[in-house]
């Protein structure tokens, strides 16, 4: 296993390089620079256009900038931003990552749980009518185009209905008067989330290591659950940040839900999927010849087996969600990665166009390590050499 990851970390390392390469000239292939946008303004002068060419270094030699660039991303260093002189890189991804794990993060947790037991189910019950109103319901949505049920979504809802608000991440007269900032108050609800997520994982791995009957088993975690569950509520009822946290919640509440409709019929179909494929696993018949309960060979024979191609595109849909909130952001406003992303390529600020593209193709090598590793952990029949 240690030679198998030494070598595919320096498998990613060149096909990062090469990834950075083909990046940069073709970010810099579009015509003009960021100085183009001052062409029109008659107040300044050709003289002060030049001297900010030179200031951000557009006026060296195409090699000499990629160069500069290689050595930048290599040491860690993304540079400045031309539209937000003279703010980091660093510093506007940032601020900008954390919203868009906030919204894609929930709705993939959310469509993978809820998706994945109904394909479960489904497929345990094929032919069933509830089996065919799923699956009508899952192929309408998975090839909806999805720009145009986002806007239906955000015009029914938060234009007709008046439920939810038209986009943006606040109600800015609600902040006027706040004692925290929007990113202080949202950082502490990023924190939260997580500690309730370690304190889910960890009790499903406690309770699956040291209690070995499937019952109590069941009722510890159940336990476990409404315990994390009550602590988390208990703590912003007492908050004084509760009513800003419920401002931004409000906020998120139509785009997870159209992200989650989406994502969710594409897990069920997968799931579907490959539960039909592993029911017709000679081990089934098997266990079904022995007498063993058709719930337990639902729930730890097949289903067990049927998560492996869910898993993986679990974890790559992790890496992809990053890139991912373009058109979301953009029609609900959220100033996450994909707007920030999209504004810089409409200004031609290269430094945080080529920053987030950077951070996205790293993500998405990592994630496709990580899926190699899950496999031979959770498929025993997988092994590596070496």
């Amino acid at each position: 296993m240690v030679r198998y990851l030494t070598i595919r970390l320096l498998q990613m390392f060149v096909l990062f390089l090469v990834f950075l390469t083909i990046l940069f000239f073709l970010i810099n292939a579009q015509p003009g620079d960021i100085s183009a946008q001052f062409v029109g303004n008659p107040d300044i002068p050709p003289e002060a256009k030049q001297i900010l060419r030179e200031r951000l270094g557009l006026d060296q030699p195409l090699f000499a900038q990629y160069l500069f660039y290689i050595r930048n991303v290599l040491t860690l260093n993304l540079g400045v931003s031309f539209d937000h002189y003279p703010r980091t890189v660093a510093d506007i991804l940032l601020t900008a990552l954390p919203r868009t794990l906030y919204l894609f993060g929930i709705a993939t947790l959310l469509s993978y749980i809820v998706g994945f037991q109904t394909g479960k189910m489904v497929a345990w019950r094929r032919g069933s009518a509830a089996e065919t109103g799923t699956m009508v319901t899952s192929i309408i949505l998975y090839t909806v185009f999805y720009p145009w049920f986002a806007i239906l979504m955000l015009w029914f809802f938060g234009s007709q209905l008046n439920w939810f608000p038209l986009g943006k991440f606040l109600t800015p007269a609600q902040w006027f008067d706040a004692p925290y900032t929007a990113n202080q108050v949202f950082n502490t609800m990023l924190l939260s989330m997580f500690l309730a997520g370690a304190g889910v994982a960890l009790v499903v791995w406690g309770t699956g290591k040291f209690v070995a009957e499937p019952v109590p088993r069941t009722r510890a975690r159940r336990i476990l659950f409404a315990l994390i569950a009550i602590s988390m509520l208990a703590f912003w009822l007492i908050s004084p940040m509760s009513r800003y946290a419920a401002d931004i919640a409000y906020h998120t509440v139509l785009p997870v839900t159209t992200l989650t409709l989406v994502f969710y019929a594409a897990i069920t179909l997968l799931t579907r999927s490959s539960m039909l494929e592993t029911l017709r696993e000679d081990y089934i018949f098997t266990a079904r010849a022995k007498g063993v309960p058709e719930k337990v060979i639902r729930d730890r024979h097949a289903a067990r087996n049927a998560m492996l191609p869910v898993t993986t595109s679990f974890v790559l849909a992790i890496a992809f969600i990053i890139g991912g909130g373009i058109v979301t952001e953009s029609i609900f406003s959220w100033p996450g990665l994909g707007l920030t992303l999209l504004n810089a390529v409409n200004v031609e600020d290269l430094p945080v166009a080529m920053g987030a593209l950077a951070f996205i193709g790293l993500l998405a090598l990592f994630a496709h390590l990580v899926a190699d590793v899950l496999y031979a952990f959770l498929d025993p029949r997988i092994r590596v050499q070496g």
